[in-house]
Protein backbone atom coordinates (compact mmCIF):
# COMPACT_ATOMS: atom_id res chain seq x y z
CA UNK A 1 0.00 0.00 0.00
CA UNK A 2 1.30 3.17 -0.74
CA UNK A 3 0.07 6.97 0.32
CA UNK A 4 0.67 10.48 -0.59
CA UNK A 5 2.34 12.58 1.74
CA UNK A 6 -0.41 15.01 1.81
CA UNK A 7 -2.68 12.34 2.92
CA UNK A 8 -0.82 12.79 6.15
CA UNK A 9 -0.91 16.64 6.23
CA UNK A 10 -1.83 18.34 9.53
CA UNK A 11 -2.13 21.78 10.65
CA UNK A 12 -1.95 23.11 14.41
CA UNK A 13 -2.91 26.89 14.97
CA UNK A 14 -2.31 28.79 18.60
CA UNK A 15 -2.60 31.84 20.04
CA UNK A 16 0.80 32.91 22.53
CA UNK A 17 -1.02 33.64 25.39
CA UNK A 18 0.77 34.77 28.81
CA UNK A 19 1.29 31.32 30.47
CA UNK A 20 2.84 29.98 27.06
CA UNK A 21 5.89 32.35 27.42
CA UNK A 22 9.25 32.84 29.56
CA UNK A 23 10.15 36.52 30.95
CA UNK A 24 11.22 37.66 27.79
CA UNK A 25 8.14 37.26 26.98
CA UNK A 26 8.53 34.27 24.38
CA UNK A 27 7.11 30.86 23.76
CA UNK A 28 8.50 28.59 26.03
CA UNK A 29 10.70 25.92 24.51
CA UNK A 30 8.77 23.06 26.02
CA UNK A 31 5.30 24.42 25.54
CA UNK A 32 6.72 24.18 21.43
CA UNK A 33 7.73 20.94 21.83
CA UNK A 34 4.44 19.69 23.23
CA UNK A 35 2.89 21.43 19.93
CA UNK A 36 5.61 19.76 17.75
CA UNK A 37 4.99 16.36 19.02
CA UNK A 38 1.10 16.51 19.06
CA UNK A 39 0.49 17.72 15.54
CA UNK A 40 3.44 15.16 14.81
CA UNK A 41 1.85 11.97 16.11
CA UNK A 42 -1.25 13.25 14.57
CA UNK A 43 0.32 13.34 10.76
CA UNK A 44 2.08 10.03 11.72
CA UNK A 45 -1.57 8.46 12.86
CA UNK A 46 -3.22 9.86 9.55
CA UNK A 47 -0.58 8.30 7.53
CA UNK A 48 -0.57 4.85 9.28
CA UNK A 49 -4.03 4.54 10.43
CA UNK A 50 -2.64 2.92 13.72
CA UNK A 51 -1.45 3.80 17.48
CA UNK A 52 1.77 5.83 17.65
CA UNK A 53 5.26 6.18 19.63
CA UNK A 54 7.46 9.14 19.72
CA UNK A 55 10.65 7.04 19.45
CA UNK A 56 13.01 10.36 18.48
CA UNK A 57 12.90 14.01 18.26
CA UNK A 58 15.38 15.57 16.33
CA UNK A 59 17.19 19.23 16.57
CA UNK A 60 14.56 21.86 17.21
CA UNK A 61 16.39 24.98 15.36
CA UNK A 62 14.96 28.13 16.60
CA UNK A 63 15.79 30.29 13.76
CA UNK A 64 13.29 33.48 15.32
CA UNK A 65 11.45 34.24 19.02
CA UNK A 66 7.73 33.36 19.06
CA UNK A 67 6.51 36.05 20.72
CA UNK A 68 3.35 36.93 23.29
CA UNK A 69 0.96 38.01 20.95
CA UNK A 70 1.50 36.37 18.11
CA UNK A 71 -0.21 32.91 16.23
CA UNK A 72 2.19 29.97 16.08
CA UNK A 73 1.35 27.75 13.14
CA UNK A 74 2.78 24.39 13.14
CA UNK A 75 2.61 22.26 9.37
CA UNK A 76 3.47 18.39 9.91
CA UNK A 77 3.61 15.99 7.33
CA UNK A 78 5.20 12.71 6.95
CA UNK A 79 8.26 13.14 4.55
CA UNK A 80 10.27 9.67 4.89
CA UNK A 81 8.95 6.08 6.24
CA UNK A 82 10.84 2.69 6.69
CA UNK A 83 8.92 -0.62 7.61
CA UNK A 84 7.74 0.32 10.74
CA UNK A 85 9.01 4.00 10.92
CA UNK A 86 8.08 7.15 10.03
CA UNK A 87 9.90 10.56 9.66
CA UNK A 88 7.90 13.91 10.26
CA UNK A 89 8.55 16.78 9.14
CA UNK A 90 6.95 19.82 11.06
CA UNK A 91 7.54 23.49 10.07
CA UNK A 92 6.56 26.01 12.91
CA UNK A 93 5.34 29.77 11.60
CA UNK A 94 4.68 32.54 13.68
CA UNK A 95 2.01 35.33 12.58
CA UNK A 96 1.87 38.84 13.79
CA UNK A 97 -1.83 39.37 13.46
CA UNK A 98 -1.76 42.70 14.97
CA UNK A 99 0.27 45.60 13.24
CA UNK A 100 1.95 43.78 9.83
CA UNK A 101 -0.23 40.64 9.44
CA UNK A 102 3.73 39.00 8.66
CA UNK A 103 4.24 35.52 8.42
CA UNK A 104 7.62 34.53 8.55
CA UNK A 105 9.55 30.51 9.51
CA UNK A 106 10.52 30.63 13.53
CA UNK A 107 11.37 27.28 13.65
CA UNK A 108 11.71 23.42 12.20
CA UNK A 109 12.48 19.90 13.42
CA UNK A 110 11.99 16.21 12.33
CA UNK A 111 10.73 13.33 14.60
CA UNK A 112 10.27 9.28 13.91
CA UNK A 113 7.14 7.47 14.92
CA UNK A 114 6.67 3.87 14.96
CA UNK A 115 3.37 2.24 14.24
CA UNK A 116 2.00 0.18 16.86
CA UNK A 117 -0.51 -3.22 16.84
CA UNK A 118 -2.85 -2.99 19.45
CA UNK A 119 -0.67 -5.45 21.36
CA UNK A 120 2.11 -3.01 20.98
CA UNK A 121 4.41 -4.40 18.80
CA UNK A 122 5.86 -2.49 15.82
CA UNK A 123 3.48 -2.73 11.96
CA UNK A 124 4.42 -1.95 8.78
CA UNK A 125 3.17 1.37 7.05
CA UNK A 126 2.36 2.03 3.39
CA UNK A 127 5.35 3.42 1.75
CA UNK A 128 5.40 7.45 0.46
CA UNK A 129 4.69 8.56 -2.74
CA UNK A 130 5.66 12.54 -3.06
CA UNK A 131 3.47 15.16 -4.29
CA UNK A 132 5.83 17.16 -6.25
CA UNK A 133 9.52 16.99 -6.65
CA UNK A 134 10.23 19.54 -3.62
CA UNK A 135 8.77 16.98 -1.46
CA UNK A 136 10.48 14.21 -3.88
CA UNK A 137 13.37 15.69 -2.15
CA UNK A 138 12.18 15.21 1.09
CA UNK A 139 11.54 11.75 0.57
CA UNK A 140 15.25 10.82 -0.81
CA UNK A 141 16.97 12.86 1.73
CA UNK A 142 14.81 11.01 4.65
CA UNK A 143 17.70 7.77 4.35
CA UNK A 144 20.44 9.94 5.44
CA UNK A 145 18.74 11.42 8.44
CA UNK A 146 17.52 8.06 9.43
CA UNK A 147 21.07 7.02 9.54
CA UNK A 148 22.18 9.85 11.08
CA UNK A 149 19.23 9.11 13.85
CA UNK A 150 20.59 5.26 14.12
CA UNK A 151 24.09 6.58 14.96
CA UNK A 152 23.20 8.91 17.48
CA UNK A 153 21.02 6.39 18.92
CA UNK A 154 23.78 4.22 18.90
CA UNK A 155 25.94 6.27 20.93
CA UNK A 156 23.52 6.68 23.28
CA UNK A 157 22.81 3.38 24.12
CA UNK A 158 26.93 3.25 24.23
CA UNK A 159 26.66 6.16 26.96
CA UNK A 160 23.88 4.28 28.60
CA UNK A 161 26.69 2.82 31.26
CA UNK A 162 28.17 6.93 31.92
CA UNK A 163 24.39 7.94 32.86
CA UNK A 164 23.11 5.32 35.28
CA UNK A 165 25.84 5.99 37.49
CA UNK A 166 25.89 8.78 39.83
CA UNK A 167 27.63 11.72 38.29
CA UNK A 168 29.09 12.67 41.56
CA UNK A 169 30.77 9.13 42.55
Amino acid sequence: MEKKMSESYTVKTSNVLPPDTNNHQTLYGGRLLEYIDDVASIAARRHSRSKVVTASIDSVDFLEPINLGDVVILEAMVTHTGTSSMEVLVKISKEELEESGEVSLAAFSFLTFVALSDDKKPISVPALIPDNDRLKWLDETGEERAEHRKHRRDRSKALREFFANDLFD
